[in-house]
């Protein structure tokens, strides 16, 4: 019997099995941080006031969810224009659980003041100039990705893996991967913001990829090939690899690569929403390109009400259109599974934000949760009351 505190939004069978699969389970816990510097342009993400502060969102939460609220943290967590951060609900459900959790640093500005594992990796430039890692790269994080998730895999014997993300303009870097091969994704991604801003996003990414179509254009005979089968002939040839050298952040690849490997041994969970549906776009093109072998149905995505249900994007929409696309199709649409949690009743305004859609997800928190109603059965009191805790013991730790 389905827990009533999980809903699954697409591939209902294959979800349902999933979860029985994993009932009564507890996973191991491994989240990637990463950077683009497309999260430093103003507007673009809600995940810290103000650019500045952006550059080092990762580096707090990854404290945090290290440390908890106690410690007194070189990167304390950025103000937010509301809400508080979605590490809460992850920190308060692993600490309660006892969930292992493994922080891999894929590219960020500085070193995070935790135990991290680094992988060689560095922050992505901005998207729209089409160039924002170097493909020696991204072949290096992939690389990582798999030996890291067959390292992880080999030690979960009944549970499975969450793989969370934290990365700032994310959800920018996902709609620019989706769109490269193939997805209309357009309008239907998510944001840290209540009401999503597609339109910049949008500018961003077709400038991105267009400043892409044309380095390679070049090198394919010139522009005078005509552009009208251009379109046609990048989505038919598309290297992905080279697509995240191009616009996309250091996690995705070493996410896909992670997840190809483990759901060899263990079931995976990819923790998100819009940036999780790309990776998992991302792993059957990969896969279909360089002729890997993974288990689609040991994959499921798990994520928020408030990603999975926002009103000002369009997740299940996206989730089922990764089932169409010529290069995604060997994976097929991903079930994608929600936490039922709500904060309507929080006695914490900040909590309450996300009822109005301000933050939604981040740091695993959605998976964490889901986590909880599947090993411990929680319900709704138990988590509110757990990542209540945290926010209380936050405010009073250093007054």
């Amino acid at each position: 019997m389905p827990n009533s505190q999980i809903r699954i939004y697409t591939q209902k069978e294959q979800g349902e099995e999933w979860l029985r699969r994993h009932r009564g389970c507890l996973p191991v816990f491994a989240c990637v941080l990463g950077f683009t510097e497309t999260g430093l342009i103003p507007g673009i993400s809600a995940a810290g006031r103000t650019p500045e502060d952006r550059k080092y969102t990762a580096c707090a939460d990854a404290e945090f969810l290290y440390y908890g609220p106690e410690h007194k943290a070189q990167y304390p967590l950025p103000p937010l224009a509301a809400g508080a951060s979605p590490v809460l609900i992850s920190r308060a459900v692993f600490e309660s659980l006892k969930i292992p959790v493994h922080l891999f640093n894929a590219g960020l500005p500085q070193p995070p003041a935790v135990p991290v594992i680094d992988l060689g990796g560095t922050p992505a430039k901005c998207l729209s100039g089409g160039t924002a890692m170097e493909i020696t790269t991204v072949h290096h994080l992939f690389e990582q990705g798999l030996l890291w998730g067959e390292r992880l895999a080999a030690n979960i014997q009944q549970g499975y893996l969450i793989i969370g993300e934290c990365v700032v303009g994310g959800t920018t870097t996902a709609l620019a991967i989706l769109t490269g091969l193939g997805i209309d994704a357009a309008g239907k991604v998510n944001s840290s913001h209540p009401v999503c801003n597609h339109a910049q996003k949008w500018a961003l990414v077709q400038a991105g990829l267009e400043k892409m179509r044309r380095s390679r254009g070049q090198g394919a005979g010139g522009k005078e090939q005509g552009e009208k089968n251009f379109q046609s002939r990048i989505q038919n040839s598309v290297d992905p690899l080279k697509l995240v050298a191009a616009v996309g952040d250091p996690m995705q690849v070493v996410v896909a690569g992670m997840a190809i490997a483990a759901s060899r041994n263990c079931g995976v969970m990819l923790a998100g929403g819009t940036q999780m549906l790309a990776v998992y776009a991302l792993i059957s093109a990969i896969a279909q390109a360089y002729a890997l072998s993974w288990q689609p149905e040991a994959v499921v995505v798990g994520t928020t009400r408030w990603v999975a249900e926002d009103p000002t994007g369009a997740t299940v929409d996206l989730a089922l259109s990764l089932g169409k696309g010529s290069l995604t199709q060997s994976g097929g649409t991903p079930p994608l599974l929600a936490t039922h949690l709500s904060f309507a009743d929080s006695r914490y305004p900040q909590l309450r934000a996300y009822e109005q859609g301000f933050v939604k997800e981040g740091m695993g928190a959605g998976a964490a949760c889901i986590a909880a109603h599947l090993s411990q059965d929680w319900q709704q009191h138990e988590l509110l009351a757990a990542i209540e805790a945290q926010l209380e013991r936050l405010s009073t730790a250093f007054h």
